[in-house]
């Protein structure tokens, strides 16, 4: 499907957000020269796509309404192709051996830690059935799992959306109304419950206060870049 320019300059900025973050970590030794290698070759990949599709895109002048439309559907295409993103920055601050509630086995933790690498993954190969089975199975093991909850919570609710599927749409936002109370300060559960309210009619006021909040934990700049279209949208400055 041919992308938009908005779309296109949505994901540029994106990926060139997670590539320097991938690199501020591997300063901080979050990231092995391994994997930051792996991250690179993927985005810069991605990169050279956008940019060659947006050099060879012809703007066309859209009227407002067409384009605020544009920023919304903008959002959700960004979120989708960042899931990966926020699932690896939720979590290269754990160390090897630990849980993010703190509550499983040194295996158990080891399990879910692998179960999660290999979603992003999938994410990242445009599986999302493959992520969202091995996001359950995380969620088999530790019920808390905070990424996982906020992962699976999207893909389900985006799965429920496609296929007009209450209960889908009804298990993806209790489980990301769930990661948000075990993890309140969680910016990447803010970020996707904010773009599950404002695709929800009736829910902007949510919505808003959903970005108010992420934009208050200091989120980082991949997270800032796929929130852009929303906060444009809601006229919500970044301070």
């Amino acid at each position: 499907m041919k992308r938009s320019a908005v779309q296109l300059r949505d994901e540029i900025a994106l990926r060139e957000a997670s590539l320097a973050d991938a690199r501020s970590e591997a300063r901080r030794g979050e990231l092995s020269d391994a994997q930051v290698r792996v991250i690179e070759a993927r985005e810069e990949a991605a990169l050279a796509r956008a940019r060659a599709e947006l050099d060879a895109h012809s703007e066309r002048v859209v009227n407002p309404r067409r384009h605020r439309r544009a920023l919304l559907v903008s959002a959700l295409v960004c979120f989708a192709l960042a899931a990966a993103v926020l699932a690896w920055t939720s979590l290269v601050p754990r160390q090897a051996g630990t849980s993010i509630t703190g509550t499983v086995s040194l295996s158990r933790a080891q399990q879910v830690s692998q179960l999660l690498i290999e979603a992003e993954a999938d994410v990242a190969n445009a599986d999302p059935v493959a992520a969202l089975s091995a996001y359950r199975q995380v969620l088999a093991i530790d019920a808390k799992n905070v990424s996982a909850l906020t992962q699976s919570g999207w893909l389900e609710f985006s799965a429920g959306s496609a296929a007009k599927s209450s209960s889908l749409v009804t298990l993806g936002v209790s489980q990301l109304r769930r990661a948000i109370a075990l993890a309140p300060r969680n910016a990447a559960a803010r970020l996707y419950y904010a773009i599950v309210a404002s695709s929800t009619p009736g829910n902007g006021t949510l919505a808003r206060r959903q970005l108010e909040i992420f934009l208050a934990l200091h989120p980082s700049r991949a997270q800032l870049a796929i929130a852009r279209p929303l906060l444009v949208h809601f006229k919500i400055p970044r301070s």
